[in-house]
C-alpha cells in the first residue's frame, strides 16, 4: 500500500534526525505569482520534513529551482543557474539538486536534464507537488534519480505553506488553462483547467483572515472561468460574494482575468462587494481585430469595450490595468495605431508591455515574421510614451483623495513607507516602520507617473 504524505514526511524526518543541525534547503521560484505560490508550498513540505530554509545554494542540502515555461529566455536562465549550481555540487556532493514546475512539463527539456544534467536528481512537475516528500526519501533512500512528470492532476488540498509575507496571502483557486492563446505554453505546460472546490477556498480564506492576513490574492490563469468544470452551479463572481461575507478586515484582489468572460455579472459583483478591491487587470494584447484573431484571443476590441464602457457606466474613474504585447508576427502599423487608440480611450491606469517573442511549441512560433527588432523596438518606445503621459494625466484625479493602504515595505526616500491602495496604485508616504502590515487612510497630495504621495490620515 502507498504511503500518506506525512508517513514519507516522518520517513525523511527520521533519516535527517541523526545529523548534528538541521539540513538546509534552498527552493527558487521564476515567474509568475501561481509559481511563487507552489514554492511556498514547497518549503512548507520541507519544512515539516526537517529543512531549515536558507536564500543561498551554497551550503544547502537541498536545492529547487521551481521554473517557469513562458518564455525561452526564462528556460536559458534556470539551465545557466544549474551550471552554477553544479559547482556548488561538487564541493558537497550529498546536494539534493531539484527542477519542478512548467519546465518540468516539457519532454525535451526532462531529456536534457538526463543527458546533459546528471547531477540533477529531481524532476517533478507543478501537479506533483504533493510528491515532494516521497521523492525526497527515495532519494535519500539510495535512489539515484527520483522524477514525475505524470499527467495534469488536482493538487493536493491542505499542503502546509510557508509563506514569504505575514499579511499578503496567494490563495489559487485554479489550475491550468483552456484558452490555447497562440503565443502562450501555459496549457501545455499547466493542463486544463481544474477548479478547486468552493468550500475548500472559503475555509482557507477564513483561516487565513483569522491569521491576521490583510490581502487575499485569488490566483488563476484565467479566474473568470472559475467553477466551469464543477457540477454545482458556481462562477467567480458567485465566489467572490461568498468570500465577500467572511467576517474580518481585509482586501480581496484577484488575477488574471481573461477579457472574453469578464462581463456584467463580474463587474457588478466587484462594485457590491466592499472587501473586493477597486481595480481590474483586463489584459487585451492588441488593439487590432486581426492580430487579436490571429492570437485566439476569442473576442474583438469592440467586445472588449464593452466591458470596460459597462464599468465605467457605473464608475466613470474606475482603475483599470492591461497586458500588451508590442510586435506579433506580422503587425502592420495600422494594427499598432489600433493599440494606440484603444490605450488612449481606455486611459489606463498602468500597461504591463512586452515585445513579443517567439516561444517554441506554441502555433504563433510557426507564423511568418517579417517586423524587424528596430521596429519592434521603436512601437515599444512609443507605447511607453503614450501610456506615461495618460498615467501622468490620470493620476492627478486622486490628489486630494484619502486612499485606504495596505502598507507593504519601506519606501525609496528614508522615512517614508510605501503600499498599494484598492485601486492597486502604488503610494508612497511618511511613516514608521511599525506600520507595515496593516491598513492607513492616506490624503492623496501629489502624483508621479509611477505612484502617488501623500500623508496619513488615519490609522484604520
Amino acid at each position: 500500500m502507498e504511503k500518506t504524505i506525512n508517513e514519507y514526511i516522518s520517513g525523511v524526518r527520521s533519516i535527517l534526525s541523526g545529523k548534528d543541525s538541521p539540513p538546509l534547503a534552498h527552493v527558487r521560484s521564476y515567474g509568475c505569482q501561481l509559481n511563487f505560490s507552489d514554492g511556498e508550498k514547497l518549503k512548507g513540505m520541507l519544512s515539516k520534513m526537517g529543512f531549515g530554509m536558507t536564500d543561498a545554494p551554497e551550503g544547502a542540502e537541498i536545492v529547487i529551482l521551481n521554473t517557469c515555461a513562458v518564455r525561452e529566455n526564462a528556460e536559458d536562465r534556470v539551465f545557466g543557474n544549474l551550471g552554477f549550481i553544479k559547482h556548488c555540487k561538487k564541493k558537497n556532493p550529498g546536494m539534493i539538486v531539484g527542477l519542478c514546475g512548467c519546465m518540468a512539463s516539457e519532454e525535451h527539456v526532462v531529456k536534457k536534464l538526463e543527458k546533459s544534467y546528471p547531477f540533477v536528481d529531481l524532476i517533478f512537475s507543478s501537479s506533483a507537488l504533493d510528491k515532494l516528500p516521497k521523492l525526497v526519501y527515495e532519494l535519500l533512500s539510495g535512489k539515484k534519480r527520483a522524477v514525475d512528470t505524470g499527467e495534469y492532476n488536482m493538487p493536493a488540498e491542505g499542503l502546509e505553506q510557508l509563506r514569504d509575507s505575514s499579511f499578503k496571502a496567494s490563495v489559487p483557486i485554479m489550475f491550468g488553462c483552456n484558452n490555447f492563446c497562440t503565443y502562450c505554453i501555459v496549457p501545455y505546460v499547466r493542463g486544463r483547467e481544474r477548479s478547486r472546490r468552493p468550500e475548500m477556498i472559503i475555509s482557507e480564506v477564513r483561516e487565513l483572515v483569522k491569521k491576521g492576513y490583510k490581502e487575499i490574492m485569488l490566483l488563476g490563469q484565467n479566474v473568470n472561468s472559475y467553477g466551469n468544470d464543477l457540477e454545482e452551479s458556481v462562477t467567480f463572481p458567485r465566489l467572490l460574494r461568498a468570500l465577500n461575507e467572511i467576517e474580518g478586515d481585509f482586501i480581496i484582489r484577484f488575477m488574471s482575468s481573461h477579457p472574453k468572460d469578464a462581463g456584467k455579472e463580474l463587474i457588478d459583483a466587484m462594485l457590491e462587494c466592499e472587501k473586493v478591491e477597486r481595480h481590474l487587470h483586463l489584459p487585451v494584447q492588441c488593439g487590432s481585430n486581426d492580430v487579436l484573431n490571429r492570437m485566439n484571443r476569442r473576442y474583438t476590441v469592440e467586445k472588449y469595450m464593452e466591458t470596460v464602457n459597462y464599468l465605467r457606466s457605473r464608475v466613470p474613474d474606475f482603475s483599470i490595468t492591461t497586458d500588451i504585447i508590442v510586435g506579433f508576427p506580422n503587425e502592420t502599423e495600422e494594427d499598432f495605431a489600433g493599440t494606440l487608440k484603444l490605450i488612449d480611450e481606455v486611459k489606463y491606469d498602468n500597461i504591463f508591455s512586452f515585445i513579443y517573442s517567439k516561444r517554441s511549441g506554441t502555433k504563433a512560433a510557426e507564423m511568418e515574421d517579417l517586423i524587424s527588432d528596430e521596429e519592434k523596438g521603436s512601437r515599444m518606445t512609443r507605447l511607453l510614451a503614450l501610456q506615461r503621459e495618460i498615467t501622468t494625466r490620470e493620476f492627478k484625479r486622486f490628489i486630494g483623495r484619502t486612499l485606504r493602504v495596505l502598507v507593504e515595505g519601506i519606501g525609496k526616500q528614508e522615512g517614508f513607507l510605501t503600499g498599494k491602495c484598492s485601486e492597486a496604485l502604488i503610494v508612497e508616504f511618511e511613516g514608521d516602520s511599525s506600520l507595515i502590515g496593516s491598513f492607513v487612510n492616506v490624503k492623496i497630495t501629489g502624483s508621479k507617473n509611477w505612484a502617488v504621495t501623500g500623508h496619513i490620515d488615519q490609522i484604520n
